[in-house]
């Protein structure tokens, strides 16, 4: 095939694409956007004719796809090349080939380490809480979107990734080559608080395809103790997947709505509770960084009254995600719908406000879950005393 007739069949992937995601139909692009069209086709044709490095149809393609979605100026919805692709899915499972870092939501152009993950190449290599990523190898974080940046810290295990970062503490700027292991995350970890033995602690790191199932297992290990209340920790919580927060819903709210989503032509699904609830007294702590899903299982808790939220204002995404799959591995994951809570309350962009504002302590960071009662934190014993009262 010669490399003219090559060019333009890349140029006629890229308006049979453009075709279908923006219109559905070849004739009503070409003829509402001609110019467009004209300008799209000259560009791949000096890219391929005149650009100094080689390029592939393939990645020329896959940049329109990935700029169409950018275009929509979402940061949640994001194109995924079919290794992207795989590793979302592998974050999903819980299981995946990586540093072991969690990163906070608050800011995207600044990616910083809420806390790292037990026994993980991160954890080992002296990386701290606070701690903000500038680069992935030589990338700056900053022309990156933090889906991106998480994608290019994961990879196979055994390879290398270096970080650079700044220690706001110190003001230093560091660099960690860290070596790929497989970071196995379980997602709810429980047991009795620390001095304690009638309260339950429980924290939930994510909402991933387990959680659900791995909030009964924790739960049929700590209900023989007779704990008379729990903390439920979703501090930090990025979210997850929704149906794993409706189902660990399901253990601390009545049977009813847990969630409404609805779609860009006004239709609702309501997203209800299983007959699981436990009916114990319940304190939830919550922060900024509580986010998604985590708000969707503490906005239930709190319009149904069945717990006190303790802590600082949520991040506020009340903004669904969809992942499509495309053909050859890639797929695409866009913003499908916005939820409310069981009383209609919309929060993106809002957040939820705690029954108790407590703020950390300065420099106080927060264990999770603590090892000891000096791992108390000022939310954390707000949340002891809250939870005492209910109790008596």
């Amino acid at each position: 095939m010669s490399e003219r007739k090559k060019i333009w069949l890349g140029i006629l992937a890229v308006i049979v694409l453009f075709s279908f995601i923006v219109t559905g139909t070849v004739a009503s692009v070409v003829i509402t956007n001609y110019d467009h069209i004209g300008r799209l086709m000259k560009i791949v044709s000096l890219i391929k004719s005149d650009y100094l490095q080689p390029v592939s149809d393939t990645q020329l393609i896959d940049g329109a796809m990935n700029g169409i979605v950018q275009s929509l100026g979402d940061q949640y919805s994001v194109y995924l090349n079919p290794k992207d692709n795989q590793q979302m899915f592998e974050s999903i499972e819980g299981q995946f080939g990586g540093v072991g870092i969690v990163l906070s939501l608050k800011d995207p152009q600044h990616l910083t380490i809420v806390k790292t993950i037990p026994n993980s190449p991160a954890a080992a290599s002296g990386i701290k809480s606070g701690d903000i990523i500038t680069k992935v190898d030589k990338v700056e974080t900053s022309t990156i979107s933090a889906d991106k940046a998480v994608t290019m810290m994961r990879g196979k295990e055994g390879t290398n990734v270096t970080l650079t970062v700044y220690r706001p503490a110190t003001k230093q700027t560091l660099t960690f080559t860290l070596t790929r292991a497989i970071v196995s995350v379980p997602t709810v970890q429980g047991e009795m608080l620390p001095g304690s033995n009638d309260i339950a602690y429980i924290n939930i790191s994510q909402f991933a395809s387990d959680t659900g199932t791995e909030m009964g297992q924790v739960l049929s290990q700590l209900m023989p103790k007779k704990p008379k209340g729990i903390i439920l920790d979703l501090r930090y919580n990025p979210g997850g997947e929704l149906n794993a927060a409706v189902q660990t819903a399901s253990y601390f709210i009545p049977k009813g709505p847990v969630v409404y989503i609805v779609n860009k032509y006004g239709h609702t699904d309501t997203e209800q509770a299983a007959d699981h609830y436990l009916g114990l007294p319940l304190v939830v702590l919550v922060n900024q960084d509580s986010a998604s899903a985590a708000e969707i299982l503490s906005g239930a808790i709190k319009d149904y009254g069945t717990g006190t939220l303790v802590g600082t204002k949520t991040f506020g995404k009340g903004i669904v995600q969809t992942i499509f799959q495309l053909d050859g591995g890639a797929g695409v994951k866009l913003t499908t719908a916005k939820y409310l809570t069981p009383k209609k309350h919309d929060i993106n962009h809002i957040g939820i406000e705690p029954n108790v504002q407590v703020e950390l302590g300065k420099g106080q960071t927060v264990v999770q879950p603590p090892n000891s009662t000096s791992d108390f934190d000022n939310q954390l014993l707000k949340a002891i005393a809250v939870l005492k009262a209910k109790m008596k």
